[in-house]
């Protein structure tokens, strides 16, 4: 990867304050929201005990990942499409590939990142227990974030304009959110329902950082569907991706 071209693309996130704000700070902002709720912070038989901000601190990693995958990743890489940036890098000695790789990796780091920043939150402002199995709490968070780029990148694939991008991540923006346990934990759901959801990217991997967070090695099940789905999605935006 270019250092120049990664530098570059640093500094040009940083004056999107749209982005900074929705994938640095707003899942940060929202678990902030819902700790403030007193019955989120009284024990819950339902979830073993359990309080819902404590439930929540994964939900809220994951949305930092979703917003930099399916959001702001198709948003930038389509309007570099659409602009010519890409097809002028072509004749340059700066490959177009190396542009992709920056733009990854500052989503990647800037979503990892935000992560963090609510898991401190959450242990500073409401004694949220911080994952008692870091290093599967660590390998559930990077192959999450490796299925978000993946994801994003599939939308970058089919999209040829900014406008479609948007609609497509929209239209992928919600149901990840739900499998996410955005609105209703996945430990929480309906057997059935929990089934099928972790068998997307997101709800894989919201059970596999409760159980670290809980102290327990991530389920191998889980954590393969998420390199399964990282692989296949990888393999399809590389299949499908244009650069013009």
């Amino acid at each position: 990867m270019n250092t120049a071209v990664l530098r570059t693309e640093f500094r040009l996130f940083r004056r999107e304050p749209a982005a900074v704000f929705w994938i640095f700070l707003f899942p940060t902002l929202l678990l902030v929201i819902l700790g403030s709720i007193p019955s989120f912070r009284e024990a819950d038989a339902s979830m073993g005990g359990l309080r819902p901000i404590d439930a929540y601190v994964p939900v809220a990693v994951l949305i930092a990942l979703i917003m930099s995958g399916v959001q702001a990743l198709p948003q930038a890489l389509t309007g570099y499409r659409e602009r010519g940036i890409l097809r002028r890098m072509s004749t340059t000695p700066v490959r177009p590939s190396a542009l992709l790789s920056a733009q990854m990796a500052v989503q990647g780091v800037v979503a990892v990142a935000s992560a963090l920043l609510a898991l401190v939150v959450g242990r500073l402002a409401f004694d949220v227990t911080l994952p008692r199995q870091p290093a599967g709490y660590l390998l559930g968070l990077l192959l999450a974030a490796a299925a978000a780029l993946a994801l994003g990148s599939v939308v970058s694939a089919l999209s040829r304009t900014t406008k479609i991008a948007s609609a497509i991540g929209s239209a992928v923006f919600f149901p990840m959110m739900f499998c996410a346990g955005v609105w209703l934990p996945v430990r929480s759901m309906p057997h059935a329902l929990a089934r099928v959801v972790q068998l997307t990217p997101f709800g894989a991997a919201a059970r596999a950082l409760d159980q670290a967070a809980a102290g327990n090695w991530p389920g191998w099940t889980h954590l393969g569907v998420l390199a399964l789905w990282t692989v296949l999605l990888t393999a399809g935006a590389a299949r499908w991706f244009r650069w013009e």
